[in-house]
């Protein structure tokens, strides 16, 4: 039950009453529909509000009933300015007696890890090189322009259309993990400007809606590899994954497919995806609608009219009719029958390579790591027991949009990919000391271990349908 007192003010009158909460009154305000947050020992009622919310609401409430201190601190650039938003929202504070954690989680190491994002913004490892990310958007465009000129200059021969693919192949990946950096506002110092070019480039470099990535994306970043708050890891329609998960549904006798044999259709998915239309992730089109928007094939090069659409996600429809009458070719070059069909396979081919791209270097951070359901646990131990590094160089670094940081990643999500391997020395000190694991392998091993994180769970599922 919360409890009132008054402090006075420096002339002498009465403050507004202060209600003082118990963890355990808190934690009952953990639903949708009644969502109380704890900042800074500060008690907010964001249920109204949460609608307002530019990051959505489900990831405001996946963080109900517990201190969201460090995931505040982790999203906004400018906490400051966020707070006069959270103030007419305060209802109270934690009591004097009680902890700032809650359900026991380690205050220590809770105070050393703030302590570090302290030294870390006292070192400008926040702060962007506007050199480093012009020349990125730079190498892109300039992939585009050749890609042009390539046309114009050479036709659409075979050997022009096989290195046409991979030239675009290799602009999309890229403009992939570029969207990823303003999406985080972890470019520009004011959020409007890193929301602005983040629609430019998902919208329009990748034709994807820069609203449907924020609201998912975010929930994957404040509750990795958790159950029923991860929109990535929830495709009971297609995987099973974790150790838990499996033998549940095992139990159950679930099986929309045959789960023991996910590692191989995990490589059959991606040899089909190509030649599927552009949907919705509730479909049952595997790995490319898990975490890909509905899009069109390369909008920029090759530009459509998408109604208006260009930071919204058509709708299934609208996708199917892009899909088959994007034009790969400017109107301006032969529209043969012949042609046509050059442009259906260098569309093909685009997507079948970069498919492929995304798909391993996204999953092989989470897939083999822990996969279960909310534990509650701090900031850092979360990010932790969910991710992995990938071991650092040039080619990995370029290859992956600096995702093989992504320990460094999930712990500063606004901090740019640059910066990341100067933190790392002082987050592998911090796990160390309290024993926190922090896992690094090869690229080629963590491709590997998502094939046999399937095949480990596909196996618990069957042994759990046949025998439990």
């Amino acid at each position: 039950m919360g409890k009132g007192g008054e402090q006075g003010g420096d002339s002498g009158e009465p403050a507004a009453q202060i209600r003082f909460y118990t963890w355990e009154e808190i934690q009952k305000h953990n639903l949708r529909t009644d969502t109380w947050l704890v900042i800074e020992r500060k008690v907010y009622n964001v249920t109204k509000w949460a609608n307002r919310h530019p990051g959505g609401q489900r990831v405001i409430s996946h963080c109900a009933g517990e201190d969201a201190t460090d995931a505040f601190q982790a999203f906004h650039i400018n906490p400051t300015l966020v707070q006069k938003f959270l103030k007419p929202l305060l209802i109270g504070e934690l009591a004097p007696g009680e902890p700032s954690q809650d359900r026991d989680k380690n205050s220590q190491l809770v105070e050393d890890f703030r302590t570090l994002r302290k030294t870390a913004e006292d070192m400008n490892l926040f702060r962007a090189s506007p050199l480093f990310f012009s020349f990125y958007l730079g190498h892109i465009l300039a992939m585009e322009v050749l890609a042009w000129l390539m046309i114009s200059y050479f036709g659409t021969g075979w050997i022009t259309t096989l290195i046409l693919a991979c030239i675009l192949t290799t602009s999309q990946a890229q403009a992939g993990w570029l969207q990823h950096d303003f999406g985080h506002l972890s470019v520009f110092k004011k959020s409007s400007w890193n929301h602005i070019v983040h629609k430019f480039v998902i919208g329009h470099l990748k034709g994807a809606s820069a609203n449907w990535w924020n609201h998912r994306h975010f929930q994957h970043h404040a509750k990795p590899n958790i159950f029923k708050k991860d929109p990535d890891v929830n495709m009971l329609h297609i995987f099973v994954l974790g150790d838990t998960q499996p033998v549940e549904y095992g139990k159950k006798k679930l099986k929309y497919l045959p789960y023991n044999h996910q590692h191989e259709y995990f490589f059959l998915s991606e040899i089909l995806l190509p030649f599927l239309i552009p949907c919705s992730h509730t479909l049952l089109i595997p790995l490319r609608s898990w975490l890909h928007p509905p899009r069109v094939p390369h909008p920029t090069l090759f530009p459509a009219d998408f109604g208006g659409n260009s930071v919204h996600a058509p709708s299934l429809k609208s996708s199917w009719k892009i899909y088959h009458k994007q034009p790969i070719i400017p109107k301006t070059f032969d529209e043969t029958q012949s042609a046509r069909k050059k442009k259906a396979k260098l569309q093909n081919w685009i997507m079948f390579l970069e498919s492929h791209w995304f798909v391993w270097v996204t999953q092989m951070n989470h897939i083999p790591m822990e996969i279960d359901s909310e534990k509650h646990r701090d900031w850092l131990s979360s990010q932790m027991a969910a991710t992995c590094n990938i071991e650092q160089s040039f080619f990995n670094d370029w290859f992956t949009g600096h995702l093989n940081f992504q320990i460094e990643h999930h712990l500063f999500p606004t901090m740019p990919r640059h910066n990341f391997w100067k933190v790392k020395p002082l987050v592998k000190s911090l796990c160390a000391k309290y024993g926190v694991h922090y896992e690094e392998k090869p690229l080629g091993k963590a491709f590997v271990d998502i094939v046999g994180s399937l095949k480990k769970s596909g196996d618990l599922w069957l042994d759990a349908y046949l025998h439990k």
